[in-house]
C-alpha cells in the first residue's frame, strides 16, 4: 500500500513522502491516527496543495520550540534534599522533582521529558536533558544541596 505521510513517523519517513507500507500498518496505524493517507492521485493532487501550509505550520512550531529549549538551558534549578553522611540523599531527586522545579521557574514541563538516565542519589552539580520536540533537546544545570545549608 502506498501512502502519503501527513507528519514525521520515525523510522518510515518525513512529512510529505510517498511511501510504501503493508496494508494492516497502513490501514490499522496510520490512517486511524491521521498520520497518512493513501496515495491515489485525488489524495497526491490535494496534498500538494496543503504541503505548503502543513510544512509553514511545521516550521513555526519547530522555532518556538527552539525558543523554548533555549530558555531552559538557560535556568539554573537548585533543589533541596536531606543528605547524610557522604553526600548521599535519603531517597532521590527524580524526573519528577526536575519538572516541579522547571514550572517553578515559569515554563510548564512533562516529567516524561527529562531524562535521567537514573535517579539522582548524590549532592552535587548534573546536567539534564530535556527533550522537548522530536529532534530538539535542551540541556540544564541542576544542583542538588542539602536541606537547611547556608550556601546562596
Amino acid at each position: 500500500m502506498r501512502v502519503i505521510l501527513k507528519e514525521d513517523v520515525k523510522d518510515l519517513g518525513e512529512i510529505g513522502s510517498i511511501v510504501d507500507v503493508k496494508n494492516g500498518f497502513g490501514r490499522n496505524y496510520l490512517i486511524p491516527r491521521n498520520l497518512a493517507a493513501e496515495a491515489n492521485p485525488r489524495n497526491i493532487k490535494q496534498f500538494e496543495h496543503e504541503k505548503n501550509i502543513i510544512l509553514a505550520k511545521a516550521k513555526k512550531v519547530k522555532e518556538s520550540m527552539q525558543d523554548l529549549a533555549g530558555r531552559i538551558s538557560k535556568l539554573n534549578i537548585s533543589i533541596e534534599a536531606k543528605a547524610g553522611e557522604e553526600e548521599k540523599l535519603f531517597g532521590s531527586v527524580t524526573s519528577k522533582d526536575i519538572a516541579e522545579a522547571i514550572a517553578a521557574q515559569g515554563i510548564d514541563v512533562d516529567k516524561r521529558k527529562v531524562m535521567l538516565e537514573e535517579p539522582i542519589k548524590r549532592l552535587g552539580v548534573y546536567d539534564v536533558s530535556v527533550k522537548i520536540h522530536q529532534d530538539i533537546t535542551a540541556t540544564l544545570k541542576i544542583e542538588v544541596k542539602a536541606a537547611g545549608s547556608e550556601e546562596a
